[in-house]
């Protein structure tokens, strides 16, 4: 399998601030718009979904991965990371360990230095290993494709389980991350408070039709339009249809 690269469209890349690959931080009060009524109204919620699908018709996660096996390990390595640095310190990675037996010979202290660069690594190099030793005793060295192995192995939570099971088609998951959670508060399409019940409320007001794209088209357009602090109003192509674009209007 080919290594993927990110294809976010070029409307969307034409006003990216910061560049692609590097997440805006969020503030730690970040502005999350007005309250709105739930569950949203369901032509507008069609509506979003049809825009965003027309600038971005095949979203796909921004980590370069080969299979499955490092689709899970590039994930879990982006916990409070940025892709495009996940992506250098992968590239090296998975040169010599792209299957969790190449992963075990390499060994913990193999690891370590190749995604020194990235935050937590002796963590992460630790759990990659653990993960790499029960995929090996337990599944025959295969990724198991259903969501309760997945998040069985170390340092692979909801999250990181839901990005795997929608990036590969098995399952049309939306992980809440920071910017789904903005995003989707902002848009009225939730207003829990937590991100287990966004993920609920998503899946209960997104038509089934957009679904399996739900989770990247909101992920992309929260990197790189509906920022935390500044959002591109003027550059977002469902403005008209936020309830929350007068409270950033200068």
């Amino acid at each position: 399998m080919t290594v993927r690269k990110p294809r976010v469209a070029k409307a969307v890349r034409a006003a990216l601030t910061p560049p692609p690959g590097k997440r805006s931080r969020a503030p730690k009060k970040a502005p999350a718009g007005v309250i709105v009524a739930w569950p949203p109204d369901e032509d507008r919620v069609e509506t979003i979904f049809e825009r965003l699908s027309g600038v971005m018709p095949d979203p796909k996660t921004e980590l370069d991965f080969v299979n499955p096996y490092t689709l899970v390990v590039a994930v879990a390595l982006s916990a409070q990371a940025t892709d495009v640095g996940v992506n250098k310190a992968t590239k090296a990675l998975f040169a010599v360990a792209d299957t969790p037996q190449k992963m075990l010979a390499l060994g913990e202290e193999g690891v370590i230095p190749l995604i020194a660069s990235i935050g937590l690594y002796r963590t992460k190099a630790r759990n990659v290993i653990a993960a790499a030793h029960m995929l090996v005793e337990r599944h025959g060295g295969e990724v198991p494709l259903n969501r309760a192995d997945l998040q069985a192995l170390p340092g692979v939570g909801r999250k990181t389980a839901s990005v795997v099971l929608n990036e590969l088609g098995i399952e049309p998951a939306i992980a809440v991350d920071t910017h789904v959670f903005r995003v989707s508060h902002r848009l009225g399409l939730a207003n829990a408070p937590t991100p287990d019940k966004v993920e609920t409320q998503l899946h209960q007001v997104v038509p089934e039709v957009w679904l399996p794209k739900a989770h990247h088209w909101l992920i992309l357009h929260g990197r790189y339009t509906c920022l935390a602090q500044r959002p591109k109003c003027g550059a977002c192509v469902i403005a008209d249809l936020c309830p929350s674009r007068a409270s950033f209007a200068a």
